[in-house]
């Protein structure tokens, strides 16, 4: 039996011990008092040579934590999973039951349920002596994630690399600011999506390609834009006859869009697709 087992042992032992003192107490006192009741008041005199009453039995240092203690082994099997993983997330280095133990007082070896939950758990790796967190994607630093970016050229999801590593949130941030990687939103999940922008990446336009993407005139309905965009196998970002759908609940009246002025570009217009130059080489730019 550890150390600890004993302690909790004792613990319960002088709980037991003292609840069993204080009602023989209290019971002793009630006898007292029907006694007292019924004889004359002593003198003051012996009131003072009266001897003070006996100091409260008191517990241990250790009683709260060993309350603690076995309020988590007590505890469901899942909450203890969950302080297990929690625990493998905020160190990132493999753990023995033991050391488990020490640090968050689940004994996965004592709790069979605890133990085989965690061995099949997706995010925890057993390797037959130590746990440890295992996350969607093996990343160690900055420069490794900026790599697993610009494979997904489509995007992938920032919810799948957020539990990598510790800073992974604050890298993200960083190459964000660099202009290396894209964060974008996705208007249906509202989660974020990460894009490489990588500058070696040059992209020529044919003429022909320009001509057809200046001729396009969209819709101005939105619903028209989105069924094109699936007759075309594309998902559309927005879902505009849901919007309308819980406006019409809501008792909302939704403004029909007017049709926009051509705005002439000049030399002050900001250019969103400045990293497609050719885009913008044969306009008419006045002044210039």
């Amino acid at each position: 039996m550890s150390t600890l087992d004993e302690s909790l042992s004792k613990f319960k032992k002088q709980q037991e011990k003292c609840q069993t003192t204080l009602i023989k107490a209290a019971a002793k006192a009630g006898s007292s008092r029907a006694t007292s009741s019924k004889q004359v008041p002593p003198s003051n005199s012996s009131l003072g040579n009266a001897k003070s009453p006996a100091p409260a039995a008191k517990f241990s240092s250790d009683t709260e934590r060993l309350q603690i203690i076995n309020s988590i082994r007590k505890a469901p099997a899942g909450a203890q999973i969950k302080r297990v993983i929690d625990l493998l997330f905020e160190k990132r280095q493999p753990l023995t039951p033991e050391s488990i133990n020490k640090e968050c007082h689940v004994d996965v070896n004592a709790n069979k349920t605890v133990f085989e939950s965690l061995k099949n758990n997706p995010k925890v790796s057993y390797d037959g002596k130590t746990f440890s967190y295992k996350s969607k994607h093996a990343l160690k630093d900055k420069a490794q994630l900026l790599n697993l970016i610009r494979k997904f050229p489509e995007g992938i999801a920032v919810i799948d690399m957020k539990d990598s590593y510790t800073a992974v949130m604050d890298d993200l941030q960083a190459l964000k600011a660099s202009g290396q990687i894209w964060l974008l939103s996705n208007f249906d999940s509202q989660e974020d999506i990460a894009y490489p922008n990588d500058p070696r990446a040059i992209i020529k336009v044919d003429d022909d390609l320009k001509q057809l993407f200046r001729g396009i005139e969209l819709p101005r309905d939105m619903l028209d834009i989105e069924r094109d965009l699936q007759k075309n196998g594309m998902k559309p970002a927005t879902n505009t006859a849901l919007r309308r759908a819980k406006a019409e609940v809501h008792g909302l009246a939704l403004k029909p869009k007017t049709k926009k002025k051509k705005h002439e570009i000049s030399k002050r217009t900001k250019l969103t697709n400045a990293h497609l130059p050719e885009l913008f080489k044969n306009l008419n730019v006045p002044g210039s």
